[in-house]
């Protein structure tokens, strides 16, 4: 059943005979039982019969108007749009440095850990080279030591992942790094450290010939190399146990003689007066 509402808003396409079948009989079966309803579609019909019989509208022209209008109308401002230009460049500026500022804080974050194929492994190095020169002399053989033991672990790696250039390289680097230490290496500062780190990069040296022993093709540059460098280990090794100190065990001072007593002289036999007379007599 058709509501009243749905009536009254289908009337005007009713009346224009827009409505399909189906609904102009819906539309039907409602006028019958709703006065209000057929009214409202009689008044529909007459308005539209009298828009048919208006005569057309004549043609005006609106420039006229528009210029009667514009008279009226106050005068319009003109807006002055500043000029961004300079705050544009700046801002672009101090973007492009903030981007700049970031990116290098990353780079310095993850060199580091970077290897010989990595891009960033030439930012490592540069990183390394300004590290030892601000250390100071009695902590510059620490710090080579702890560059060729990192030079080692790159040829680790590089010769696990199938990259004997790599390694080559990497072991070379580290050839460079403990020819420069030598010297310190004859009277290292502290003598127990360095014994330490030099037994540190033995173990290292042998971790690169088991990995390169595990290809299929070992590598002769790599293994010669290893040897090479556990030559020099060996020497710098006998250098310290030639120039270690030997203790020393003084002589016990043996305390003087005590001097002894002078003899005493003995006292000499008096003669008595009863010995005399005897002797007179």
């Amino acid at each position: 059943m058709l509501s009243h509402a749905t009536a009254r808003d289908w009337l005007i396409p009713y009346a224009d005979g827009m409505l399909a079948a189906d609904e102009r009989r819906r539309i039907d079966g409602h006028i019958v039982g709703c006065r209000a309803c057929a009214a409202e579609l009689r008044e529909v019909r007459e308005l539209n019969l009298l828009l048919v019989t208006l005569p057309p509208a004549p043609a005006t022209s609106v420039a006229p108007f528009w210029l009667k209008l514009q008279a009226v109308l106050p005068q319009r401002r003109t807006l002055r749009i500043p000029n961004f230009v300079g705050y544009r460049r700046a801002g672009l500026a101090c973007a492009v440095a903030l981007v700049a500022v970031l990116a290098t804080a990353a780079t310095a974050f993850a060199a580091p850990s970077a290897l010989p194929d990595n891009p960033l492994y030439p930012v490592k190095l540069i990183e390394e080279d300004v590290h030892l020169a601000l250390t100071p002399a009695n902590d510059r053989l620490t710090v080579q030591l702890q560059l060729a033991g990192e030079r080692l672990r790159e040829a680790q790696v590089m010769a696990a992942n199938h990259k004997p250039r790599l390694a080559e390289s990497s072991l070379r680097a580290y050839t460079i790094i403990v020819d420069d230490a030598a010297v310190s290496l004859k009277s290292p500062a502290t003598l127990q450290a360095t014994k330490d780190a030099l037994h540190a990069l033995r173990a290292k040296l042998g971790a690169v010939e088991r990995e390169n022993a595990n290809r299929d093709d070992d590598v002769a540059a790599i293994k010669q190399l290893v040897a090479t460098a556990v030559d020099a280990l060996d020497r710098i090794e006998q250098q310290e146990s030639a120039t270690a100190p030997t203790l020393t065990v003084g002589e016990q001072a043996t305390p003087d003689p005590t001097p002894a007593a002078p003899p005493k002289p003995t006292p000499r036999a008096t003669p008595t007066d009863d010995g005399d007379r005897h002797g007179r007599d």
